[in-house]
């Protein structure tokens, strides 16, 4: 898994590319902490466009970022989530409790 992280000024964008699974969950978790103490953004965007698999590990990655964005009074927004994932977040509703964005040919 490939972790990409860019802040501009307030906004905290965090690039996922690979698979999302148990083997890469911490590595996302431990950098997003990171970036996110570094910035103590307003708003943390999670570029999903790159994640070619995901299974559920991906529900507990996006639970524990959006603890982290309502402690900091934050808000977080997944964009590009591709189709397999969109599926396993709506599957555990998810999509109820964070604002999601799918890929540029369904937005």
């Amino acid at each position: 898994m490939e972790v990409r992280t860019k802040t501009t000024e307030r906004e905290l964008t965090i690039g996922l590319r690979g698979e999302l699974d148990h083997h890469s969950a911490r590595e996302v978790v431990t950098a997003m902490e990171r970036a996110a103490d570094a910035a103590l953004p307003s708003s943390l965007v999670m570029d999903f466009g790159g994640v070619t698999f995901m299974d559920s590990s991906g529900i507990a990655v996006v639970m524990r970022a959006e603890r982290r964005m309502c402690a900091l009074g934050g808000s977080l927004v997944l964009v590009n989530v591709p189709q397999q994932a969109r599926r396993v977040f709506d599957a555990a509703g998810i999509s109820a409790h964070v604002r999601m964005e799918g890929p540029p040919d369904q937005a």
